[in-house]
């Protein structure tokens, strides 16, 4: 069981998934502190110098020790986060692209035996 366990941790597949997953992490922190630290002020400030993130809702009279509501909606960190998801598809996007350009497109997988076989019986009965 030591063996197969061995074999599976150490193809390819792992180890890239395991690659992908950490520098994915680390993309998102570049992204999310790209999107709260420069792009969010920039709008902000055509905003008449608002923070998003203090978009609120609150849902009571009560108060935190610090002057803010103890219940609220704060859908302006919610508008951040969808503004950093659509960053980090165009990344991933634009990442994409760049990999086809350089690499070129993968090829097809050749087909197997079976669909072959159908292919031939396609244009078997196609006759």
């Amino acid at each position: 069981m030591l063996k197969e366990f061995k074999e599976f941790i150490f193809t390819g597949n792992v180890i890239d998934f395991a690659i992908a997953v950490i520098l994915a992490g680390a993309v998102g922190l570049v992204v999310n502190g790209f999107v709260n630290d420069i792009i969010m002020p920039i709008v902000g400030n055509f905003a008449g110098g608002y923070d998003f993130a203090d978009m609120q809702v609150a849902l009571g009279d009560k108060l935190n020790a610090d002057g803010a509501p103890a219940n609220a909606i704060r859908y302006g960190k919610w508008l951040n986060t969808i503004i950093n998801l659509i960053i980090v598809g165009m990344v991933l996007f634009m990442l994409g692209k760049a990999k086809i350009k350089f690499m070129g497109a993968a090829p097809a997988p050749a087909p197997t035996a079976d669909q072959s076989l159908l292919a031939e019986i396609r244009d078997a009965v196609k006759k």
